[in-house]
């Protein structure tokens, strides 16, 4: 079943970018793997999947231990706690949920010399909801700056979870905002958009994605922790 999920999202994200003129090439599938057993993982990487996303540092250190013979790049996407970060800082490759210059000191600081910089996405709340992470589009540029002077840290773009919407253009005008305000900034090394997830796929591609976050279609109803 994963193995028939994980071929219908690489060929729907390949039409999709067809569709809206974009190399498929250019957009990297995240199959975010949060509350899902090992074993799971084991199943799409065996397919041709490398990439994973985890929520839960605890857990993801587990499936980290218990998958160590596989070539896996691992992504944190959930929220960070200042407690988690030396976890973080040794244990992932990319953290997408920044939204504090505190926190990404501390993962600079906490990175180990052994490992190459430690890539970061800036998390954008780009629908301004109180309810979700993020920083503002206003203070994107300054943290932007901030950030681009720690040592072992390499900003390489933007998150963001809009609010959920049913109509197309609605879910791709967001995104298009957050990829125009990133654009302006005049940076070649801010080179990722992780936008969307399994209800707006095909609007985040229309819009400039090069990586999508995808759960609920590849492993099915996510099961609760």
């Amino acid at each position: 079943m994963i193995v028939q999920s994980l071929n219908q999202i690489r060929a729907h994200i390949r039409q999709a970018a067809l569709d809206y003129h974009r190399d498929p090439e250019s957009v990297l599938l995240l199959a975010v793997s949060k509350t899902r057993p090992a074993k799971d993982i084991a199943v799409a990487y065996q397919a041709g999947q490398r990439h994973f996303g985890e929520n839960y540092c605890q857990e993801a250190l587990k499936k980290q231990q218990e998958l160590g013979a596989f070539d896996i790049t691992w992504h944190f996407i959930g929220p960070i706690q200042s407690n988690k970060t030396r976890a973080l800082a040794a244990h992932f490759d990319w953290v997408h949920s920044v939204d504090k210059l505190k926190i990404a000191q501390r993962l600079s600081e906490q990175r180990p010399d052994t490992l190459p910089p430690l890539n970061i996405c800036l998390q954008v709340n780009i629908s301004s909801e109180e309810t979700k992470s993020g920083i503002s589009l206003e203070e994107l540029p300054e943290l932007c700056k901030e950030i681009a002077e720690l040592p072992h840290l390499k900003l390489r773009g933007v998150m963001a979870i809009p609010s959920p919407q049913e109509e197309f253009e609605q879910q791709r005008r967001p995104y298009k905002i957050l990829y125009q305000a990133v654009e302006k900034l005049g940076n070649p090394e801010l080179d990722t958009f992780s936008f969307g997830m399994t209800g707006d796929l095909t609007a985040a591609i229309a819009e400039g994605a090069t990586l999508v976050r995808i759960g609920t279609a590849l492993f099915g109803a996510r099961e609760q922790v």
